[in-house]
């Protein structure tokens, strides 16, 4: 396979191959990369696993859509993971509440879709986690790039 290709599988019965034209766009540094494959019944306890073990500031975790968001979060909030969730069915108000509280760490979990995988720099977000596989190489950088900001080190794990 060529080295400009990642394969990446969403579910074993819906493959996604990312091109990218230059390898060079890969290299975020600082920020160790992982890709575990799961089927969509195992995604639930693996994160509550992953948030259990792994030692975070600040984690940011990806989802696909407004409802997925919404449903991760109240399911990690049932799972004593006291989290907040952004998406584009909140009013422009309360998005900007619930960034500022993030962002001076009133809470350590944020769940979000793509509105947010762009622009956002905090500092203390050292993990982020791509519960849904991005679309496309671009998002998948701009979302991991949320890890590791500020010369500090950082992982994704999709």
């Amino acid at each position: 396979m060529d080295s400009n290709i990642i394969y990446c599988q969403i579910c074993s019965f819906q493959p996604m191959e990312i091109y990218v034209d230059d390898e060079a766009k890969l290299t975020l540094h600082g920020l160790v990369q992982h890709y575990i494959k799961l089927k969509e019944e195992e995604k639930n306890r693996k994160l509550n696993d992953l948030l259990d073990a792994l030692d975070f500031n600040q984690v940011v975790i990806f989802v696909k859509s407004v409802s997925r968001a919404a449903e991760l979060d109240r399911l990690l909030i049932e799972c004593n993971f006291p989290s907040i969730c952004i998406h584009s069915g909140m009013f422009q108000e309360e998005r900007l509440k619930r960034y500022r509280g993030f962002k001076e760490g009133h809470t350590r979990i944020l769940v979000a879709t793509d509105l947010v995988g762009r622009g956002i720099d905090i500092e203390r977000v050292n993990i982020v986690i791509n519960y849904d596989m991005p679309d496309s190489a671009d998002t998948y950088l701009h979302r991991v790039g949320r890890a590791g900001r500020f010369g500090t080190k950082g992982l994704a794990i999709t």
